[in-house]
């Protein structure tokens, strides 16, 4: 983009715009953006940097499921009927759907592919789709809308494809 000042109709914060800088930043793995112009100003980073220990404090309550806890903690989510699990590969909300108005991106049943996005999850501004990354049929949804999530936490459990 140029220094330069945009034509009358044309703005930086114009939805497509930043949809389009939001790809240039996955492109080419930057982190943040700031752009200015006038005296409007946005600034846009992409949860790489989060690293905030703070954000382990809410782990008590989840812990209020205290049966399914010793199963969520193996490492790759594995439990002794053979499901596993998809977990959150970053700390921030999770939303089931891509807006209030939307239906949610799976349901409980549903069959998937390592390329369906299952949610997004909200870190620091930044709205990441998340794919399932591994196909099978999804058993339990484990986590409510708009709820925290921390780094690994498990966010649904699979039947995989045999």
């Amino acid at each position: 983009m140029s220094k330069g000042k945009q034509s009358s109709g044309e703005s930086v914060f114009e939805l497509d715009r930043i949809r389009d800088i939001v790809k240039l930043m996955e492109e080419h793995d930057l982190t943040e953006v700031d752009l200015q112009q006038g005296d409007d100003r946005i600034k846009l980073g992409r949860g790489t940097t989060v690293s905030v220990a703070p954000a382990a404090m809410p782990m008590p309550a989840p812990v209020a499921h205290a049966a399914p806890a010793p199963a969520a903690a193996a490492p790759a989510g594995n439990v002794d009927d053979g499901t596993i699990t998809i977990n959150s590969p970053m700390v921030g909300t999770y939303y089931s759907k891509p807006n209030p108005e939307a239906e949610s991106f799976i349901q409980v049943g549903q069959m998937i592919n390592p390329d369906t996005i299952v949610c997004i999850i909200e870190a620091m501004k930044v709205f990441n789709e998340i794919p399932a990354e591994c196909s099978g049929k999804i058993v339990e949804i484990l986590v409510s809308d708009q709820e925290a999530v921390d780094f690994n936490k498990p966010l649904f459990r699979i039947q995989p494809n045999s």
